[in-house]
């Protein structure tokens, strides 16, 4: 049985599902509800964490969204499977263990699919990403960013999966400019859809949460 809650919202604006992840932040601070993640695709929208430069920016005047996540600019859109797991950390604030393991989730969706993600970290990228063959340079396949507050995750992860590359032309993907972004349809040479992924990543949502601590007690 799932350790983690998971609520589906469809296609959601990205200011409500920002503020629907405040909200179930503070219930989860405040132990009204167990550990959640929210599904969802979001309309057309670049957001930019707090580290963008400005030379990454889309040049042409296209509006982007400033939030209060880690990491820098990136595209959301149709055909992406954006998640917002809303944990609660119980050892202690480790930021950067919480994220492996969102890449580690991300990998066994992408790894059942059929699509092998690098091994070990990328040139310590954060993301989920395909190593250069020739298909291609080393290209992003899911972009990470998150916000913890007493030890409690917001934002989260985006996952390509039949979505639309062009949108990321406009700007340099989390400021890297040596590499690209490809999609699950891309690596595979067919429609991947989210409806096809979604179950997917649901069987896989329980690598986020950290070992349980009463098993490694047993073992």
């Amino acid at each position: 049985m799932s350790r983690i809650q998971v609520v589906h919202r469809g296609l959601m604006d990205y200011q409500e599902a920002w503020d629907l992840q405040k909200e179930l932040q503070q219930r989860r601070i405040d132990d009204e509800i167990d550990d959640t993640v929210v599904l969802l695709q979001h309309p057309s929208v670049y957001t930019a964490g707090k580290r963008t430069e400005a030379w990454a920016l889309p040049q042409d005047g296209t509006p982007v969204v400033t939030v209060d996540r880690g990491g820098q600019i990136t595209w959301h859109g149709p055909g992406q499977i954006v998640g917002y797991p809303i944990v609660k950390m119980r050892r202690g604030v480790d930021v950067v263990g919480y994220v492996r393991r969102v890449e580690d989730m991300v990998s066994a969706v992408c790894h059942e699919f059929g699509v092998t993600t690098a091994r070990g970290r990328m040139k310590d990228r954060t993301g989920v990403w395909i190593p250069a063959d020739d298909k291609g340079p080393d290209r992003k396949i899911c972009a990470i960013g998150v916000r913890v507050r007493w030890a409690t995750t917001m934002h989260g992860f985006a996952l390509n999966c039949d979505s639309d590359l062009g949108h990321f032309d406009r700007i340099a993907p989390c400021a890297i400019t040596d590499a690209s972004v490809t999609s699950l349809s891309k690596e595979l040479g067919r429609e991947v859809t989210v409806a096809e992924v979604l179950p997917v990543v649901e069987k896989h949502l329980d690598l986020i949460l950290e070992e349980d601590l009463e098993e490694e007690e047993r073992g």
